[in-house]
């Protein structure tokens, strides 16, 4: 009876003092409503004070909605977001979030939607859906852009997003890539003494590092975020820190080290009941205590396995899988440890295949949309190829009718001049129509080699190939700004484009390049892209119909008449036997590749002299020889 009545005087009091703090809340947020124009920042500070009271945020969200108080409801709704996220309530965060969103938009405060946009690309990234939070956190950046002069808050959002984009690049395990924005975020978050943003930074820069197997250096960031996370005093900050160092320490083989370390957060981590972060507290320490031949160890990642199932946390459920499997198979019970293991690759492996296919996908819609731009930009310029010729064509009438024969002369070296400079820029448009056609041309086929790899569960090479894909793409945009590169970048860029052809083959083309050691390649300056058009000819008239071992050789020498002389041999089928192929084809395509490289030559070096030879061998043709000779002075 004691015990009975100890606990209703304890709800009683709970109670009590609940029924006693909404009022204040209540009348503090009446004080706020009837200053509106400067209550933002005070309307926001009475919320974070009861953050993780969720009955008190409903009840102040309540009030405000009942005094049409629109920014009480902004910043309520988003708190509720932001309380069942930390739940791991993820349908609800979102619901939330863009509440306060489409009250942000109705009194055009674009901090807020700023703000609201990362939270929700934050809640899509920790369920792993990666499309849903690039596009959120990309939004966030665009809103931010469109702000003139922005202020240190806006900076801050800027520095928000870019991190939350590094922690896409993360889900995809390009941890390079994630660096990079790190980096960049982690600049802004200096400049502006972010103590929060700084800690997450060194955080993320820690993963990576510890991903990319930097373990030191991994520990070493760790320690950083953690010493910005005491000064701020961030229990989850604190949590992250913690159990990240232990697993860096783990793959150290200390063991014992990193059971201390974990352990010191453990309750920590139950008292703040983030699902996410208290699942991967468990799996952390269910590891060490493997390791360390702790019974406890099983009943550690079986917890932490069903709370990650529970609450839908895909990343969670592997760890916890893959962890299990190593308790079994040490305990030598080698079923159930397949069984985990096997559960562990199957969930590891439809989550990656999920992200990549999205963000594939989503690179593809972005492609799509690029490519109606540029034709309609090469439309635009092709009107303008045609007004330059009227001009042209108007300008020579003129000289014939109305001068004499001393006023013609001068007439005529003026529009002599004339005439040749708009002739310089229509080959200047054609390069950029041409190049605007390629792109995306180019660019659809290595994606729909990618979507192969991904198809087919080819990890590995599917990463491979779109690093070279994405090297590719950023030299193409490289060379479209410029009118001349050296010939080592040309030569490089060449190496990447036939790595990439070279899968659409099967890797069947041996591809060799052979440089003239009296050669400065660095010193001779040639158009950009000049020579892929020779050596997409070579693969596609040369060799795609051959059988048996195919192979093309790029070589350049130093001539001794002043020349360099770069030639592309292939053991092809010989130019009569291709243009035999293509003429029997229903459906004859206009090549324009290489007549408009010639233009590109002369406008370049008028001296260029371009052969073709075919190669004998046992009177029959072995080959195709292009020659490109240039004065490398």
């Amino acid at each position: 009876m004691k015990k009975l009545g100890f606990i209703l005087l304890l709800i009683c009091s709970v109670f009590s003092y609940s029924q006693e703090k909404k009022p204040l809340a209540r009348t503090l947020l009446e004080k706020l409503a009837a200053k509106e124009a400067t209550s933002l920042d005070e309307v926001t500070a009475l919320y974070i004070s009861y953050k993780k009271d969720i009955d008190t945020i409903n009840y102040l969200l309540k009030e405000s909605i009942n005094m049409s108080y629109l920014k009480g409801q902004m910043i309520g709704y988003n708190s509720l977001g932001r309380y069942y996220r930390d739940h791991s309530f993820f349908n609800k965060a979102v619901i939330n979030h863009k509440k306060a969103y489409e009250i942000a938009k109705k009194i055009d405060n674009l901090l807020f939607q700023i703000k609201i946009l990362n939270s929700i690309g934050s809640v899509y990234r920790r369920q792993d859906d990666i499309k849903n939070a690039l596009d959120y956190h990309q939004d966030a950046l665009l809103v931010a852009s469109s702000i003139k002069n922005p202020s240190l808050d806006i900076k801050k959002t800027i520095s928000i997003a870019q991190n939350g984009i590094g922690n896409i690049y993360l889900s995809l395990r390009q941890y390079k890539l994630a660096l990079k924005k790190f980096s960049k975020s982690i600049i802004t978050q200096k400049e502006l003494n972010h103590k929060l943003g700084l800690a997450i930074n060194y955080q993320n820069i820690g993963y990576a590092n510890q991903e990319l197997g930097n373990l030191d250096i991994a520990i070493e960031n760790y320690n950083t975020s953690l010493f910005y996370n005491n000064l701020i005093n961030s229990n989850i900050g604190k949590i992250i820190c913690n159990y990240s160092i232990a697993s860096t320490l783990i793959k150290q083989k200390k063991y014992t080290e990193a059971l201390n370390k974990v352990t010191s957060v453990v309750p920590i981590a139950i008292k703040e009941n983030d699902k996410y972060y208290l699942t991967s507290t468990y799996n952390v320490l269910g590891l060490a205590q493997v390791y360390l031949n702790i019974p406890e160890a099983e009943e550690t990642l079986l917890k932490a396995l069903k709370i990650s199932k529970e609450h839908n946390i895909q990343q969670c459920i592997v760890k916890a899988s893959e962890y299990l499997a190593i308790f079994y198979e040490r305990k030598k019970h080698y079923k159930k440890a397949f069984f985990y293991y096997r559960n562990a690759i199957e969930e590891d492996a439809k989550t990656f295949n999920d992200r990549n296919l999205k963000y594939v996908s989503d690179l593809t819609t972005k492609q799509e949309k690029e490519r109606i731009d540029n034709q309609i930009k090469s439309l635009a310029k092709q009107n303008e190829i045609t007004q330059l010729q009227l001009t042209k064509n108007k300008n020579t009438l003129t000289i014939i009718i109305v001068t004499s024969i001393l006023v013609c002369v001068l007439l005529f070296s003026f529009f002599k001049f004339r005439y040749y400079q708009n002739k310089t820029k229509i080959l200047s448009l054609k390069q950029e129509a041409l190049q605007s056609q390629m792109n995306p041309h180019f660019i659809f086929n290595a994606l729909n080699s990618i979507k192969l790899y991904i198809i087919n569960n080819e990890q590995k090479n599917a990463v491979k190939y779109l690093n070279q894909f994405s090297k590719l793409i950023r030299s193409i945009l490289e060379g479209s700004k410029i009118k001349e590169t050296s010939l080592y970048l040309e030569l490089e860029t060449m190496d990447v484009y036939m790595s990439i052809e070279n899968v659409r083959f099967s890797n069947e083309i041996d591809y060799t390049t052979v440089i003239d050691p009296a050669i400065n390649s660095k010193q001779i300056k040639i158009p950009p892209l000049i020579l892929q058009p020779f050596l997409e000819n070579a693969l596609w008239h040369g060799l795609s119909s051959k059988e048996g071992n195919k192979s093309i050789v790029l070589s350049v020498f130093k001539k001794e008449d002043g020349f360099i002389e770069i030639s592309i041999v292939d053991n092809g089928i010989g130019r009569k036997a291709a243009e035999e192929i293509k003429e029997n084809k229903s459906i004859k395509r206009k090549s324009i590749g290489i007549g408009l490289t010639k233009e590109r030559l002369k406008n370049f070096n008028n001296q260029y002299i371009l052969s073709y030879t075919d190669i004998i061998k046992n009177n029959q043709i072995a080959g195709t020889k292009v020659s490109l000779k240039i004065p490398y002075n």
